[in-house]
């Protein structure tokens, strides 16, 4: 994991506001889907954004994802210490760090990163808050004046009057406007007159006498000088009175054209309310809606996540973990079926090694433990199971029997399966060679992923690693196992030709257990005896005289936490069909070829 500060220069130069927290990069577990689970994953957290890698070297290339973390949520897994999911919005990312502590790292730098973006910060507030305020007022306002005054067409012709009426006001309020500037002007101009002749007056009093007739006298016998009133032309010829008359009259008709428009908005008032309860009833049905397919479509996004998979703390119930199963398994079926259609099987020509090779032991390391494997299933695994109480008949097809013990241990199922089957025209050295030869093994067994021989013991033992398909929910699977397989020599002449293949688990350094499947634990054998009838005549030996009768035994542990009903009800489904599906293909593979003894 590294880390490196995205900014530069020293402390004192970096603006709060503009600084950005460190980038952080390293390798993190992502799960892919349910078919692939975990994968190592190269993740870089910058800028306020989480991407990631197919791995370090392939970062040239381009990321193959990223979340903006400004609106994420990070939630800490209850029970895996070093899990945690990112989510925005339906997108969710699984992620696994190596230990708790590296978890802590990244959640914490992630908040960080979030907390630095300015989502809801008062700094994002003061760059987009008022524009976008007054944008949306803006909005609001002229929707809401446009919507309701549409409603009321007499409302709307009210409306032109107050228009009118306005333009008629603003006019006189012009007019009143000028005659009131004359009348000050006329004041204004008298009382400088006035104030001049007085301070005339004053000057020539002594020597000028001044005539009655410029004086006035009063009630008290005081004089007067008698000033002239401003002339109507300085007035511009404006009637007052009549302009005073038209003025009340026009506010007569505003006020009376308010009352009309209250009156007619009180009246629409109720109806406008029953519009407004039916249309919130209609918007919350539709949110309500909304957010139940909004769950749905989070349940179904999230329904292939880790949590619903297998698992001690696994969020899907029996029954649904048994339906995925069951759906998983036929489409499987379908598409190996169509696979199966539409191309031919590829012809193999594969060595038999001598009957004397697979007769020996062998000198190898498990050459013991093979000896043991073979001298017990010859010992156990051909007794006949009609007198013992613990094993049941599950599955009867024709010729094909398949027999079950339930047994259980620590919540584990562990039955034992046994199938006995007959199959016309193949000898037992040619089924259980097909069932041992890995050349061949991809073109019958359609439950195996991959495989690939660690290591070829001798002629007749090779050990085998391999990882079969995952079924969701059930967590995949991979098997580790010797193969051997060997020809049962004869103890009299009586007894029928009989070959075994035995396949039981073993450790191996090459191949070592990962967390990313469950290692199963299995022993495996398929012994088939190949019994003769005479032909008529001098007639020679051909496949119709020849009748390979099959035991197949198999004692599997699948590990894991699958419920038992669900292991049981795949094991009763599917080893019908495979044994079915393979003597089928040996059959098709040895018509019209010399007979293999």
């Amino acid at each position: 994991m590294s880390e490196k500060s995205s900014s530069s220069g020293s402390d004192d130069d970096v603006d709060p506001e503009s600084a950005h927290p460190v980038e952080l990069g390293g390798v993190l577990s992502k799960w892919t889907n349910y078919i692939h689970g975990w994968q190592d994953r190269w993740v870089v957290l910058k800028n306020n954004t989480l991407s990631y890698y197919k791995s370090e070297d392939e970062r040239e290339y381009g990321c193959r994802g990223s979340l903006c973390l400004s609106k994420a949520v990070i939630t800490p897994h209850e029970f895996d210490e070093c899990r945690f999911d990112i989510s925005v919005n339906d997108s969710v990312w699984y992620l696994r760090a190596e230990d708790p502590e590296h978890r802590l790292q990244w959640i914490e730098s992630i908040e960080l990163h979030k907390a630095e973006s300015g989502y809801g910060s008062e700094t994002s507030l003061r760059r987009h808050g008022s524009m976008l305020s007054l944008t949306s007022a803006a909005s609001a306002l002229s929707a809401t004046s446009t919507s309701s005054f549409k409603k009321g067409h007499r409302l709307r012709e009210k409306l032109a009057e107050m228009e009118t009426f306005r333009d008629i006001l603003c006019r006189q309020v012009d007019t009143l406007q000028k005659y009131f500037d004359s009348c000050a002007d006329a004041v204004c101009k008298d009382e400088f007159q006035r104030d001049r002749e007085v301070e005339e007056d004053e000057d020539d009093f002594p020597t000028q006498a001044r005539t009655e007739s410029e004086f006035n006298h009063n009630n008290n016998g005081s004089k007067e000088k008698l000033f002239s009133p401003a002339s109507p032309k300085a007035m511009n010829g404006i009637d007052f009175k009549g302009e005073a008359i038209t003025f009340k009259a026009t506010t007569a008709g505003i006020l009376s054209n308010l009352s009309h428009c209250i009156e007619l908005m009180v009246k629409r008032e109720d109806s406008w309310q029953k519009r407004l309860d039916k249309e919130l009833d209609k918007r919350r049905r539709v949110e309500d809606a909304y957010k139940s397919a909004v769950n749905e479509l989070k349940k179904k996004s999230h329904y292939g996540g880790p949590d619903y998979e297998e698992g001690p703390n696994s969020l899907i119930n029996e029954d649904e973990f048994f339906d995925a199963v069951e759906a998983a398994l036929d489409r499987q079926d379908k598409i190996e079926e169509q696979c199966q259609s539409e191309k031919g099987r590829i012809p193999r020509l594969t060595p038999v090694p001598s009957t004397d090779a697979y007769s020996s032991i062998g000198k190898h390391r498990f050459a013991t433990k093979v000896e043991e494997m073979v001298q017990n299933h010859m010992t156990y695994s051909l007794q006949d199971v009609g007198g013992d109480a613990n094993w049941q008949l599950v599955i009867e097809e024709g010729e094909m029997k398949v027999y079950r013990r339930e047994v259980e241990e620590n919540g584990i199922v562990l039955d034992p399966l046994k199938a006995t089957h007959s199959v016309k025209g193949v000898t037992g050295h040619e089924v259980c060679h097909y069932f041992w030869d890995t050349a061949v093994r991809l073109d019958w067994e359609t439950t195996i992923e991959n495989f690939n021989v660690v290591e070829t013991l001798s002629e007749n033992a090779v050990i085998v690693y391999q990882t079969h398909k995952r079924v969701w929910p059930a967590s995949q699977r991979d098997v580790l196992y010797l193969s051997a397989i060997r020809k049962i020599l004869a103890t009299n002449e009586n007894d029928p030709d009989t070959w075994l293949v035995c396949n039981f688990s073993v450790d191996h350094d090459k191949a070592a257990p990962t967390n990313r499947c469950v290692r199963a634990k299995i022993n495996v054998a398929m012994i088939c005896q190949t019994l003769v009838s005479p032909p008529e005549g001098d007639k020679e030996i051909s496949r119709d005289n020849i009748l390979c009768k099959i035991t197949y035994v198999a004692n599997v542990n699948p590990g894991g936490w699958a419920p038992a009903s669900v292991l049981r009800a795949v094991a009763k489904r599917e080893y019908p069909k495979f044994l079915k599906r393979f003597t089928s293909y040996v059959q098709e593979k040895t018509a019209g070829k010399p007979i293999l003894f």
